[in-house]
């Protein structure tokens, strides 16, 4: 699209072909190979924090509540998970879509608690996006 400038002057506008409102899901396509399991998370900064809570001072129920707090440091590698996941057994599968670990399944997710939408909402999206 072409618009003129103030002074006359013509300027390509490029946003017409670059933007979009459309979503589209990404669509992973798994690897050959299963990681190992210990390749799926990275632990380490949440050992040595839980290291430092347990040599601290502080008293038991204080100690609990910061070792769980210090879990939220894992580091998750979605594309390894992802891989492994696709050679998994069934039931490990289900186990890791119901730590929302994968998302398969829209329905699922919503199902499972991970994913909320009103009514309203979901109307407007599928009155904008549903073109199928």
């Amino acid at each position: 699209m072409i618009q003129k400038t103030l002074f006359g002057d013509e300027v390509q506008n490029e946003r017409d072909d670059k933007y979009t409102t459309k979503i589209k899901a990404p669509i992973y396509e798994p690897k050959n190979k299963k990681p190992h399991i210990l390749e799926l998370c990275d632990y380490s900064k949440t050992k040595r924090l839980i290291h430092e809570i347990e040599m601290s001072g502080v008293d038991d129920e204080e100690k609990r509540f910061l070792i769980e707090a210090a879990k939220r440091h894992n580091v998750f590698n979605y594309s390894k998970i992802a891989d492994y996941y696709a050679h998994a057994t069934p039931e490990m599968q289900h186990l890791m879509e119901r730590s929302a670990l994968v998302i398969i399944d829209f329905d699922k997710a919503i199902q499972y608690g991970y994913v909320q939408l009103s009514d309203e909402i979901m109307n407007q999206y599928l009155t904008e996006y549903d073109t199928e």
